[in-house]
């Protein structure tokens, strides 16, 4: 994502002209949408436009902020290149051009090596105050972290979330030799769990402890369904090894005491478990949850980049791609760089399984690019926060230090090429070895 620039000046655009762009853009849009519903794309179609709409919002931040402080925008535009349409309102270009390939703002003065009208120097980003500065740059990220807020809350007002203290089947796992025992004894997708032979259960490890070494024994299952409450008998079935059919993927069952026999010890009715009914929280009760949720999300994005870009990290990814093995390993496993093509299509599966899904893999994204982009690098956010910041600690009273940021132009560019190495090589195995869906 390419955050503001320098000025340039573009050549006013007439009127008739522009609205001429501006209906051949809306038929382009138009055939899109119908070739989205025709080949049945529609989910990809929204990702794109929700990726878009957070591009432009980042850029809106560093926009709207920069307004505020007085400085000069001179472009707001949404992707790269030629353009396809633009208006002109006052000092401030709007438009589109043809790479949807992020978007940007033009402020007036971003660096000393910048060459400005002395007309405009008054309102270039470099001769505003210190705190000026600071808010236009992390005003991005900060816009990022609004969106992730509003898509929670959201998610726990209009369509809820699977309840913490409840468990509910999700779909069967049959057993060995075609045994179905939680079919078989009319158990459904949807079920509750209430309880186990009396026990009353709020987790899966309740429901794999109760099962477990009750290999050949009846067992009662209370279950609501349609909000009635259903009593069942299922009979456990022994099973070798171990087995995930009764707890999510990402759990691990305890290990049974040494006294049970071995055979018994890991007897399953063949049902995968998760979460409860979605539950939707009130408007006010949802903004305390929102904002805890989105710290944990924060807090998770940060240890991840910590592990990305650790001696470590960066060490497992070269394997990765040297490695057609390991870099199979970690498409199974998830956890693995992603460009904007696996982000997209990973979105995607989300929107396939459920508006749920999607807000939530829309939040990852959202609060992961928003932490990416302050790092204290150029030319990212987090890069003009520091040079703010430098620029501060060496300004004394009645002199205000300016930093010569040519002097750091080797380091941007090779930080802008290991970036680049990162997008093509993570695209690479994007394409050549996809992320598993985490959806199914």
């Amino acid at each position: 994502m390419t955050d503001y620039e320098g000025t340039s000046r573009a050549p006013r655009t007439e009127p008739q002209g522009s609205r001429r762009a501006l209906a051949q853009l809306a038929l382009v849009l138009a055939v899109v949408v119908l070739a989205a519903m025709a080949t049945h794309t529609t989910d990809l179609l929204v990702v794109i436009v929700a990726i878009a709409i957070m591009v432009m919002l980042h850029e809106f931040g560093h926009f709207a902020t920069a307004k505020w402080s007085h400085m000069k925008v001179t472009e707001y535009f949404f992707g790269f290149g030629p353009r396809l349409w633009s208006v002109r309102k006052g000092e401030t270009e709007y438009g589109i051009k043809a790479i949807p390939a992020g978007g940007y703002v033009k402020i007036v003065g971003m660096s000393n090596a910048e060459e400005v009208d002395p007309a405009d120097e008054p309102r270039t980003y470099r001769e505003q105050p210190f705190h000026n500065r600071l808010v236009v740059a992390v005003a991005g990220s900060a816009m990022h972290a609004v969106m992730a807020f509003v898509l929670i809350w959201g998610l726990l007002v209009f369509v809820g979330v699977p309840a913490s203290n409840a468990v509910a089947i999700t779909g069967f796992s049959p057993l060995a030799h075609g045994s179905d025992p939680a079919r078989a004894a009319g158990l459904r997708v949807g079920d509750v769990i209430e309880r186990v032979d009396g026990k009353r259960i709020t987790s899966s490890y309740q429901v794999t402890n109760a099962v477990s070494d009750k290999a050949g024994q009846v067992v009662t299952i209370v279950v609501k369904r349609g909000g009635h409450l259903r009593t069942l008998v299922v009979t456990p079935k022994a099973t070798r090894g171990s087995s995930t059919a009764s707890v999510p993927p990402q759990s691990s069952t305890p290990k049974a005491p040494s006294s049970r026999n071995a055979s018994t010890a890991n007897a399953r009715i063949g049902v995968e478990i998760g979460g409860g009914p979605d539950q939707r929280s009130g408007p006010l009760v949802a903004l305390g949850r929102s904002g805890v949720d989105l710290g944990r999300t924060i807090s998770s994005s940060v240890t991840a980049l910590g592990q990305v870009f650790s001696p470590h990290g960066i060490s497992n990814y070269l394997h990765d791609l040297t490695n057609p093995a390991a870099a199979n390993r970690a498409a199974k496993s998830g956890k693995r760089i992603e460009s904007i093509y696996g982000a997209v299509r990973t979105a995607t599966q989300g929107a396939q399984a459920g508006a749920g899904d999607l807000v939530a893999v829309l939040v990852a994204i959202n609060v992961f690019v928003g932490m990416l982009n302050l790092l204290p690098m150029l030319p990212l956010d987090g890069g003009h926060v520091a040079v703010a910041v430098y620029e501060r600690i060496r300004s004394r009273r009645g002199r205000r230090y300016h930093a010569d940021v040519t002097k750091l132009t080797p380091v941007a560019y090779a930080f802008v090429l290991f970036l680049g190495f990162i997008v093509v090589s993570s695209l690479y195995l994007d394409i050549t070895h996809p992320v598993a869906n985490p959806f199914q």
